[in-house]
């Protein structure tokens, strides 16, 4: 794997290009791994890549299409989707691989309001490659070809609201099939899906708001805490600018931001925690700061809200650190090439 130098990324950021068109002309493919329980909010913390580089740049796979077996065999051999021998993980693998060297796949279909397969469609990949489902982290292989990793831990209360919500707008259940299936399913989780967590690059935790669990159905405010080694690189700082005026003159909504370092021997990492609701102004300038250190334009994850929300927030940061990475890890770096010209 090679790395770019810290002058090398300050002269490709320095030459002022806005660094989606140095991805678009790049060789290489960049992947993101999120893992997590199904229902568990995978999806909302990838969205803001999404939103910031576009349809065109960022393709996703959903690792539900490498079931090995339909619904209907599952419950004859009574097995769970979490458990490995339902998926086809050297499938994925094989394809994984493929779409890091630019080549398209036959990717396979899975119905979840049927609970079947569907025919396998061609898939290409785009510049970003956003891997997303129950094993993204289970085997060493796809650990190895993943550039940036996430592990999403919804608190359980959190998850079953969340699941069946989804299951029963989405897939067609009754709320008491829902939580049957968590139930069913707890001790696969526990046993295949958890330790997934410390392979991550940032553990995405999510519980009920400190100001009350009411917030999270009126205004999606949760309290979120990314759990995350420290930042080897970075081209310049970035300020969050705080409008003291705007608090001591009482905001009319709580927020908190507290730093928690995890004293581990083996590991060093710490944690940040978000709860609440911020002026959107404050995010602005974050998101305005984002934009000029790395040429990413634009950045308006809060486009259009006065508050944002504890979620928003990390999606920012995720975000944030997503694109260092992408522009200090460059597994097809040509340094024969002009920076840019990639």
């Amino acid at each position: 794997m090679d790395r770019m130098s810290e002058q090398d990324a300050e002269e490709m950021i320095g030459n002022g290009l806005n660094f989606k068109e140095i991805i678009r002309s790049s060789p290489c493919i960049f992947t993101i791994g999120v893992a997590g329980d199904s229902g568990s909010g995978k999806t909302t913390f990838t969205q803001s890549i999404r939103e910031i580089f576009g349809e065109d740049l960022v393709t996703t796979i959903t690792l539900d299409d490498y079931h090995l077996y339909d619904r209907g065999r599952r419950r004859e051999l009574g097995i769970t989707p979490l458990d490995p021998i339902a998926n086809r993980i050297d499938l994925i693998e094989k394809h994984l691989a493929e779409l890091k060297a630019g080549e398209t796949i036959m990717k396979p279909v899975y119905d979840h309001s049927l609970g079947t397969f569907a025919d396998p469609v061609p898939f290409t990949p785009g510049k970003i490659v956003i891997l997303e489902g129950l094993h993204t982290l289970f085997s060493p292989r796809l650990r190895e070809l993943l550039d940036f990793t996430l592990f999403v831990e919804p608190d359980r209360e959190v998850k079953e609201s969340w699941k069946i919500r989804r299951d029963m707008a989405k897939r067609g259940y009754d709320r008491e099939q829902v939580l049957q299936e968590i139930l069913e399913r707890e001790p696969d989780y526990l046993r295949y899906i958890a330790p997934q967590r410390g392979f991550a690059d940032v553990i995405i935790r999510i519980s009920h708001s400190k100001y009350g669990s009411v917030l999270a159905e009126t205004r999606n405010v949760y309290q979120v805490s990314l759990i995350q080694d420290p930042m080897d690189q970075s081209v310049e700082d970035v300020d969050l600018l705080v409008d003291l005026f705007a608090i001591l003159s009482l905001s009319e909504r709580n927020f908190m931001l507290e730093f928690i370092n995890h004293e581990d021997p083996r590991r060093r990492r710490g944690e940040v925690v978000f709860d609440g609701e911020l002026g959107s102004h404050v995010v602005r300038r974050l998101e305005k700061s984002i934009e000029e250190q790395t040429h990413v334009r634009p950045i308006a994850l809060t486009r259009g809200l006065d508050y944002v929300t504890a979620v928003d927030m990390a999606r920012l940061i995720i975000a944030w650190r997503i694109i260092h990475r992408r522009i200090f890890l460059e597994r097809c770096f040509d340094p024969n090439r002009e920076l840019n010209g990639m």
